[in-house]
């Protein structure tokens, strides 16, 4: 059950930072859910861990993470596209 609520808070995070940015995560749903564990990584490296706690992830360093990781994935994908 653990695990599936980390998915479940993964793809919330990586959903918002996109909706926040105004930019598609590519893949939908699994792409949220990629974009959000990656994003929690990122946040946990540069801000640590602090604030609230869902499944293991702090959700304030993991938004901010995601919306770092969607913003750069974003530009990645729009200069590939331009090529």
């Amino acid at each position: 059950m653990g695990f599936i609520l980390y998915l479940i808070v993964g793809g919330l995070i990586g959903w918002l930072a996109g909706m926040i940015l105004g930019k598609d995560v590519p893949m939908g749903c699994i792409g949220n859910i990629i974009a959000g564990i990656i994003g929690s990584w990122i946040g946990g490296e540069l801000l640590g861990s602090f604030g609230p706690t869902l499944a293991g992830i702090a959700i304030v360093p993991a938004f901010i993470g995601a919306v770092i990781f969607v913003f750069l994935l974003s530009l990645i994908l729009k200069a590939a596209n331009k090529k």
